[in-house]
């Protein structure tokens, strides 16, 4: 009996055991679990949230990286359209002031042609008048003479 006593003493010395660590300990060491599960758990969420944020920016950068590259195309297409133009342009440009400087020299030469013959006209005028009067001395007056020049001047 006294066995059975022992064994009952430790029975009860167990379960009040038992019982205090229900009341008093047990509800600590859950709360804390609890705590650290909810954290965990709350981790685990925002690490899920930062990997969709993640993958959300670097699709927006690579969205944004292809516009730009887009954009710089288009610039450069433009620049290159621009470029292009301004060189047309100047090539039209130097063509008519070619054309103009053409028209110019042929102007100019066309003038020197016109006054060398206009002073070719007057000497071999000169020479028909000496000519003449050599030969007509004495028979024709100064205003006929005259007459005679310019109806020559205006035959040349």
């Amino acid at each position: 009996m006294n066995m059975n006593l022992t064994l009952i003493g430790q029975l009860i010395a167990f379960a009040v055991f038992v019982a205090f660590c229900m009341k008093y300990v047990w509800p600590p060491l859950m709360a804390a679990i609890e705590d650290r599960q909810k954290t965990i758990a709350d981790g685990l969420a925002a690490s899920e949230r930062a990997e969709k944020d993640l993958e959300l920016a670097q699709e927006r950068a690579t969205a944004q990286l292809k516009e730009a590259k887009q954009q710089a195309a288009e610039i450069v297409e433009q620049a290159k359209k621009r470029a292009n133009q301004l060189v047309d342009e100047e090539t039209q440009r130097g063509h008519s002031e070619r054309e103009k400087i053409i028209a110019q020299g042929h102007a100019e030469i066309e003038a020197e042609r016109n006054r060398v013959r206009e002073d070719l006209r007057k000497q071999v005028a000169g020479l028909a008048i000496a000519g003449a009067e050599k030969i007509l001395a004495r028979e024709i007056d100064a205003a006929a003479q005259n007459d005679i020049v310019e109806k020559l001047v205006a035959e040349l």
